[in-house]
């Protein structure tokens, strides 16, 4: 199964929640890892093809993770290929503490503002609805950035929409895994007294 947490959850045994990232839920809801290798996912949205890539998950000083998705216009075969990063942060409680976006088309980068929030995943619907706002915001700050470029084409029109879809699947595939107990050892029953000596005949 693929599945990636946050460094400390390597280790065998841990007395704290992680956070994790499924990637076998996201690869789904992207339509399956079958592009690159089995490394990214090709999709349509709005007539148009995107590609997503795995995400490169890198363990916070905190506790939690940073998550960077790479995600393709897909133009055609004698046309170079746009990319957009999407970038988000988790703490190690669960917090979505930041997330920010850039789209590089014909070699200029478009950057949206750092947008932060203090959401907790799961904790209650207001904070899905912050997270809801969160990506929105983000969205309509790029999508205005990149207005001022005067694009035609459509798949670089609806690119931002693209980063909103990854964003929404992200973190749908983000939650907190429940510590991972050690198991205990049965304590030996007391020696019964002469079991070690075998009796004469």
């Amino acid at each position: 199964m693929l599945r990636l947490i946050s460094f400390a959850g390597f280790l065998c045994m841990s007395s704290h929640a992680e956070v994790v990232l499924d990637l076998d839920a996201l690869g789904k809801s992207l339509g399956g890892w079958d592009s690159k290798g089995k490394r990214a996912a090709n999709y349509e949205l709005s007539g148009s093809t995107y590609r997503s890539y795995m995400p490169e998950i890198t363990p916070t000083p905190e506790g939690g993770i940073f998550i960077s998705v790479r995600i393709d216009y897909v133009r055609g075969i004698f046309a170079s290929n746009d990319f957009a990063t999407l970038e988000m942060t988790f703490s190690a409680d669960g917090t979505m503490s930041s997330t920010q976006s850039s789209i590089a088309i014909q070699g200029k980068t478009i950057t949206s503002d750092v947008m932060r929030s203090g959401a907790k995943l799961g904790e209650n619907k207001g904070a899905v609805g912050m997270a809801v706002k969160l990506g929105g915001d983000m969205v309509a700050n790029l999508t205005e950035k990149l207005s001022r470029e005067n694009l035609v084409e459509a798949g670089r029109v609806t690119f931002p929409a693209a980063v909103r879809h990854n964003y929404n699947k992200v973190f749908q595939a983000v939650s907190v895994a429940k510590p991972v107990q050690a198991p205990l050892k049965p304590e030996k029953a007391p020696a019964k007294p002469g079991s070690g000596f075998e009796e004469k005949k």
